[in-house]
């Protein structure tokens, strides 16, 4: 299984808007920082059709060492949340994508 890079989408980009392939990868970057920017700033980022990317708060916990078993206190941290739409999952499933909800993310 190959994975999909930034160089490639960018190659995609320009193979399939026609932009430069200077051009497509600056758009390529300028579209992936706004969302990190807007995640770094506690937004919510909704693509239609696709997924929301949401950050979430965890607390502070008390974890194991799986070799010794010794307690470990986790310090509380912010996590990325991936949500895919009804729509990405039913195309990743093969599925027709329902209807009314090709909005939702």
């Amino acid at each position: 299984m190959n994975t999909v890079t930034r160089a490639h989408l960018a190659e995609t980009i320009y193979a399939e808007v026609g932009l430069s392939r200077k051009e497509s990868a600056e758009l390529l970057d300028y579209l992936l920082d706004r969302i990190t920017a807007e995640l770094e700033s506690g937004q919510s980022v909704k693509i239609s059709g696709f997924a929301t990317f949401s950050i979430r708060q965890k607390g502070c916990r008390v974890g194991r060492n799986p070799k010794t078993g010794e307690e470990v206190p986790i310090l509380p941290r912010r996590v990325l949340v991936f949500r895919p739409s009804h729509v990405l999952k039913a195309k990743i499933n093969g599925k027709p994508i329902p209807r009314g909800r090709d909005d939702d993310a």
